[in-house]
């Protein structure tokens, strides 16, 4: 949804470990950064999340972001 409405800057994994084979040793946790018009509708779609309704994140914290570079 983000990326076909062209909000996503990036998005990832943090890996455990790493490593070229990162993935083996697991991951704590993800990063999303995107554009969104307030925090209140950053904050819906992080409520919205599929795997936040499915309770696999122990927590999701949404805070504002100023790009600067480049």
């Amino acid at each position: 949804e983000l990326r076909d409405q062209g909000r996503l800057l990036l998005a990832g994994p943090h890996p455990a470990l790493d490593t070229p084979e990162s993935g083996l040793s697991g991951f704590t946790g993800s990063l999303v950064v995107a554009e969104f018009a307030s925090l209140q509708q950053a904050q819906e779609w992080a409520e919205a999340d599929p795997y936040q309704s499915a309770g696999v994140y122990a927590r999701v914290t949404v805070k504002p972001f100023k790009k600067v570079l480049p």
